[in-house]
């Protein structure tokens, strides 16, 4: 069965380019992103896991761990991954979870018949401190993911996680946010001191509330 928002997400423990890990005791009281690759020295893959590593401050910055996963053994991924670093000009330091038994992609259900019986499709999943599945999307083995959006994900999710707010589309950290419809507008206007926009009863904005 395929895992849905809102659902826990399953532990494992795997062998990795860091070592051995427990998935849930590496993330901790964090975010996790948990990524997956169709296979190790491909083109696609490369640039990917090279922009992931680029952007490690930015993960950090916001208590994000990174994983990703591949089926192939780990003796490819310590090739793979100096080739990375050669030609994205980066140091990837992020677990590469050698996946052989596809024990990872079968909990994830990163395995598309469809479209390839042995290879995993670009499966991204971003996990909560919770361990709750938070965000699913999914590539065809083609396209190659646009990790600024899954930035501009996670700071929409932890937001929202702790303020009654949504995010607009295109929304950007440092915009304005939507009151959700839960909250009254008397209670909106005593929540968000910084002001609250009526455009409609249902329709109200006020600015990002976690900034100063």
């Amino acid at each position: 069965m395929s895992l849905r928002l809102g659902d826990d997400a399953p532990n494992f423990k795997a062998t990795t380019t860091e070592g051995e890990i427990d998935f849930h005791e590496y993330l901790g009281n964090g975010w996790g992103i948990l990524f997956s690759h169709p296979a190790d020295y491909t083109p696609v893959c490369t640039t990917e896991l090279g922009k992931t590593a680029l952007l490690k401050e930015e993960f950090a910055r916001r208590n994000t761990k990174v994983l990703a996963v591949s089926v192939d053994p780990l003796d490819k991924h310590f090739g793979w991954r100096n080739d990375i670093n050669e030609t994205q000009h980066c140091n990837v330091d992020f677990p590469i979870i050698a996946d052989e038994d596809r024990t990872v992609a079968l909990l994830y259900d990163m395995i598309h018949p469809n479209a390839s019986l042995t290879q995993t499709v670009r499966s991204l999943f971003i996990i909560g401190p919770d361990k709750k599945v938070k965000l699913i999307i999914t590539y065809p083995a083609s396209t190659g993911r646009n990790f600024h959006e899954v930035l501009r994900v996670l700071d929409s999710l932890q937001l929202t996680a702790g303020f009654s707010v949504a995010t607009p589309a295109d929304w950007k950290h440092g915009e304005n946010v939507i009151v959700v419809p839960a909250v009254s507008t008397e209670d909106a206007i005593k929540k968000f001191p910084k002001g609250v926009e009526i455009v409609k009863p249902y329709l109200r904005y006020t600015p990002q509330p976690n900034l100063n």
